[in-house]
């Protein structure tokens, strides 16, 4: 079976590969270069702290393979296990957080309340009269993206995809016969394949249209900051979630922090192909206040020492879209900020719904796009 997967980020590199491993014949279309997308934007957090059983489910196959990254594809991706901390001051909130850790600890996950007092042990510099319950799994972690998209381009290779980089797909027309791919810069040539992966994140909707579907996937422009703070953040801290602000940091090299959040009231959908990759100056500001809210690392004289901005490609539930939507072509998008860590269970899960019809590894029926006009299914929560 040839299989064409539209989409160089990790998802669809992963994609390539699992497809590639049992066997398919697979050709790789990447509009610019790989990892250019989110990839190469992401914070790289790997962890299994969600509020859903799905996703919860997606993390747990995923981080099976994170585990042994290293041995398995032969590239360190500098992976640090050091923890998700997430904290509330709302006793509602910490209800909340309550259940989700029941719903965790059912697939194996070993996360945990805490107390703020016992969360000042995991963080020191955390402001713990702030809040009142906090939430950490030990397992969590994150690590270098790029080097994982490299890892997983290289075996892919070795496995016999072809990689056509700089090579934008302009639509897919689903036919009796197979799949045809349309290439951009070829207006007289195709690819007619047996069927096709639509991993284009952020562009995903648009290939969807040329197919016949509607996704219901919008793009929203996401910032990191990277900050030099008043006092260094230990490398042994976890990663720290305010579940009230949505702000974040996690420790970077030589006491660096990334810093992050969105705190605007108003969330714009942006242009995928026209949005500025630098952060705002202003939002930078906010973002390091608020993180000096939680953590007493951060305050008026941190000084901001670079950044980027990147898309998430965002569903109304905040859970991808994996399904076969129509014959011929399957979709594996709109990951609202967790493509990086679910790639490699929705990996195989493609790899399934191509060559069996039916995924084996995650039960992925509830993250069809008909759930929205049936309304089924729960919001994703835990979301930064």
């Amino acid at each position: 079976m040839h299989v064409a997967v539209v989409g160089g980020g990790i998802v669809g590199v992963a994609s390539a590969y699992e497809l590639a491993v049992r066997g398919a014949d697979v050709t790789l279309f990447e509009r610019g270069s790989l990892g250019a997308g989110s990839t190469d934007r992401a914070l790289g957090g790997i962890r299994a702290q969600f509020s859903t059983h799905t996703n919860v489910e997606l993390s747990v196959a995923s981080i099976e393979v994170w585990d042994e990254f290293e041995e398995r594809f032969g590239v360190d991706i500098d992976r640090r296990q050091t923890g998700y901390l997430f904290v509330t001051r709302d006793g509602d909130t910490a209800d909340v957080f309550a259940d989700q850790v029941a719903i965790q600890n059912e697939y194996g996950v070993e996360s945990r309340t805490v107390s703020p007092e016992e969360a000042t042990e995991l963080c020191s510099g955390l402001r713990a009269d702030e809040f009142v319950a906090g939430t950490y799994c030990p397992d969590d972690s994150f690590a270098d993206p790029h080097l994982a998209l490299q890892g997983y381009a290289r075996s892919a290779r070795e496995e016999g995809v072809e990689i056509r980089t700089n090579t934008p797909a302009a639509g897919l027309d689903p036919r009796e016969s197979g799949v045809r791919v349309e290439l951009a810069d070829d207006p007289g040539g195709s690819v007619t394949v047996d069927a096709a992966v639509n991993a284009a994140g952020a562009w995903a909707p648009r290939l969807a249209e040329t197919a016949g579907y509607d996704l219901p996937i919008v793009p929203h422009r996401r910032q990191t900051a990277v900050v030099e703070p008043e006092r260094p953040v230990p490398e042994s801290d976890p990663l720290v979630i305010d579940a009230d602000t949505t702000a974040h940091f996690r420790p970077e090299r030589d006491g660096r922090a990334l810093v992050g959040g969105h705190f605007s009231e108003t969330d714009p959908v942006v242009d995928a192909d026209r949005f500025s990759e630098t952060p705002d100056t202003d939002w930078a500001v906010e973002a390091v206040e608020r993180a000096g809210e939680v953590a007493d690392y951060f305050g008026p004289e941190s000084c901001l020492a670079g950044g980027w901005a990147g898309l998430y490609a965002v569903t109304p539930d905040h859970h991808a879209i994996v399904e076969e939507s129509v014959p011929g072509v399957v979709t594996a998008a709109g990951f609202s900020g967790h493509g990086f860590q679910h790639a490699p269970a929705t990996a195989r899960v493609v790899a399934e719904l191509v060559l069996d019809g039916e995924s084996s590894t995650v039960d992925v029926s509830g993250l069809d796009r008909g759930r929205f006009e049936r309304g089924e299914g729960p919001t994703e929560r835990n979301v930064a």
